[in-house]
């Protein structure tokens, strides 16, 4: 995605006057990914300073956090685990914001698999596989088991369930054809990088709880200058406008 001039000069005022480039490592949420890869450029730009990425599911970086892993930044999937690391005294307080809210859709890359109404399409006798993320790694996991159950569907569909490491992987089992459908990010199905258009039902918001990201420093990063100037260039306007263009509601 290029970056307009006039976005660039406004990024531009977030570098710091003869601040010493540093380097940030950031944990990332695996539906973050591609926004994450995209931004990253951007903020080198725009502030000088670099970030390095590490994507995967929530709870494994998580677990990478606290076996001691030097991740200075987290930008996780949901709101809990951030929380959590902050109540840990493994983040620092004051730092966690919401940097998108995230959106489930069931898509199939058959393009005549799923009309309007997704129950139906999850009750269709010859469906084998329906693919989901863990529920015990990742909050997209949990957001699918959620809308399974307001369907009233999570235990009929028991033995069809298929289950991803993270939501990228769970979104590769359905492009790949391993699952005839899947709950997965919307932000996935929209990218440029999926040449397969297929078909999909967006997920009611009411059927879910509200998937909110929130990104926090950690104790790691805690006077490492790039990695608060990376928080600062997520919040702001600018950059919540490129996010919602990936598929993610944002607060801006």
């Amino acid at each position: 995605m290029p970056m307009r001039p006039v976005l660039f000069s406004v990024l531009l005022a977030l570098a710091p006057p003869n601040a010493r480039a540093e380097t940030a490592l950031a944990a990332v949420a695996a539906n973050f990914a591609e926004a994450a890869e995209t931004l990253a450029p951007l903020f080198r730009a725009a502030t000088g300073h670099d970030v390095t990425l590490t994507t995967g599911s929530t709870g494994k970086l998580y677990a990478q956090i606290g076996a001691g892993a030097p991740f200075d930044v987290f930008l996780s999937a949901d709101e809990k685990t951030p929380a959590r690391l902050l109540e840990e005294g493994k983040a620092v307080a004051g730092t966690g914001f919401t940097y998108a809210f995230g959106h489930l859709t069931l898509w199939s890359a058959d393009p005549g698999r799923i009309g309007t109404q997704g129950p139906a399409a999850l009750e269709e006798p010859s469906l084998r596989f329906v693919a989901i993320a863990n529920p015990d790694l990742a909050p997209y996991g949990v957001a699918a088991r959620e809308a399974l159950a307001s369907m009233g569907l999570w235990e009929a569909l028991q033995p069809k369930i298929v289950m991803g490491q993270n939501i990228g992987q769970t979104h590769s089992m359905v492009a790949s054809g391993a699952a005839e459908i899947g709950f997965v990010a919307l932000s996935a199905v929209l990218s440029p990088r999926n040449a397969i258009e297929g078909s999909r039902w967006d997920v009611p918001q009411e059927m879910l709880t509200p998937i909110r990201q929130d990104a926090v420093l950690l104790t790691h990063g805690a006077d490492n200058a790039a990695a608060r100037a990376f928080l600062d260039f997520l919040r702001s306007p600018e950059v919540a406008a490129m996010i919602a263009g990936f598929g993610y509601g944002t607060d801006g």
